[in-house]
C-alpha cells in the first residue's frame, strides 16, 4: 500500500462472451491473462454489480508487461446485458506504442473507432488518441505521446 493508504487495484468491465473479449484485449492490445476462473455463487461481484444470480459468471484477470492484474473481465452468461447509457460514464486509458497496428486489427475484428485526434496534454506533450468501442460497448481509449513538452 502507498503512503497515501491507497492504491489502484484494477479496472473491470462487463462483458457478454469472454473468448470474444479476449480477442480485443488479448491478442489485439497485447495484454496476457494472469488467470481465468468461474466465479462462486456467493461472489461479492453479484451484489456490487446488481448483477442476477441467474447469471453464470466468470471472470478473466489481465497485466501488461509491467502491470499485473491491472485489469479483469467478468463474463455474464445466462442473461441479457442493458445497453450502455450515453453518455458513457467510464472508460479506460492506455498508452499504446503501435496505435496504427491497434487501429487496424480493431477495424479488422468489426469494432467501433472513432476518428484519430491530436493529443495535447496539461504539460504541453503532444500525441495521438483514438477511442475503441470494444464487443459489448465498453470503450478504450488508446493514446502515445509523440513530442515532449516545449521547454
Amino acid at each position: 500500500m502507498s503512503d497515501t493508504g491507497i492504491r489502484f487495484q484494477r479496472a473491470n468491465f462487463v462483458v457478454s462472451d469472454l473468448e470474444r473479449s479476449l480477442t480485443f484485449y488479448r491478442d489485439i492490445l497485447g495484454m496476457e491473462v494472469n488467470y481465468q476462473k468461474q466465479s462462486a455463487a456467493d461472489s461479492y461481484s453479484y451484489d456490487v454489480f446488481e448483477i442476477d444470480r441467474a447469471a453464470v459468471m466468470n471472470f478473466a484477470v489481465l497485466a501488461t508487461s509491467d502491470q499485473p492484474r491491472v485489469m479483469a473481465l467478468t463474463e455474464l452468461k445466462g442473461i441479457e446485458l442493458p445497453p450502455v447509457p450515453a453518455p458513457r460514464r467510464a472508460a479506460i486509458v492506455l498508452d499504446v506504442a503501435d496505435i496504427d497496428g491497434v487501429v487496424a486489427a480493431s477495424k479488422h475484428a468489426g469494432l467501433h473507432v472513432y476518428e484519430e485526434d491530436h493529443l495535447v496534454t496539461n504539460d504541453g506533450r503532444e500525441g495521438r488518441e483514438v477511442g475503441i468501442v470494444d464487443f459489448d460497448d465498453n470503450l478504450v481509449v488508446i493514446y502515445h505521446i509523440t513530442k515532449a513538452a516545449a521547454e
